[in-house]
């Protein structure tokens, strides 16, 4: 496996040297994909929020400072991932806000209809059996919850299709693709959105 085949796996499960240069790049690389995704939440005050394949932490934080009643509950299951996302968060950790640990989406060890609010950002290509992830999401929302998704892939995009081959255990999703899952998981109302010069998607379902 050549030397860039072998970072850009690091995105799968960060890793090592090349994972942690992997981490350094997500935060800074994929703010603005996360901030438009951000955009599309509804008018919520969630008090418990869980962000799945929480990446190097960014995404955690931003839910942190966006939503300063609730509490975030961070998950990857790179224990890479969730050293960095423990360090970039320390603040709201020591403030009881936030926890980071590590769990598997397939198979979520969290307290059914306990969550208001589910995020997961460029990382559902990753997801083993996505209809099964998707129930599992589902579980631990409340009836009337939000799940957000947003990719930077959007299924359709020849550029970002490449990645498949490249990175081992990817599969990009098109909106409908997500929605259907989505639909077939027992979420109820999916709304899906493309920006408009990149091929980027943000979907938002609710249980």
């Amino acid at each position: 496996m050549g030397i860039m085949k072998k970072f850009f796996n690091q995105t799968r499960k960060p890793e090592g040297t090349l994972g942690k240069f992997m981490l350094s790049s997500m935060n800074s690389g994929h703010a603005k994909m996360a901030d438009w995704g951000f955009s599309h939440l509804p008018e919520l005050s969630p008090d418990r929020i869980v962000e799945l394949g929480c990446g190097a932490g960014r995404n955690a934080g931003e839910l942190l400072k966006k939503y300063p009643q609730a509490h975030v509950t961070a998950i990857d299951y790179s224990p890479l991932s969730v050293e960095k996302t423990r360090e970039y968060n320390h603040e709201g950790i020591a403030a009881g806000r936030c926890t980071v640990q590590q769990g598997d989406v397939s198979d979520l060890q969290l307290s059914e209809e306990s969550f208001d609010l589910a995020t997961a950002f460029d990382t559902v290509y990753f997801w083993p059996g996505i209809e099964n992830c998707f129930a599992q999401v589902a579980k631990v929302l409340k009836p009337g919850g939000y799940f957000l998704i947003c990719n930077e892939a959007d299924g359709i995009d020849a550029g970002t299709l490449k990645f498949e081959k490249i990175v081992d255990g990817m599969k990009v999703y098109t909106a409908e693709g997500l929605e259907a899952a989505l639909r077939k998981a027992g979420f109820t109302e999916v709304n899906h959105y493309h920006h408009g010069s990149k091929p980027w998607i943000t979907v938002l379902a609710r249980k």
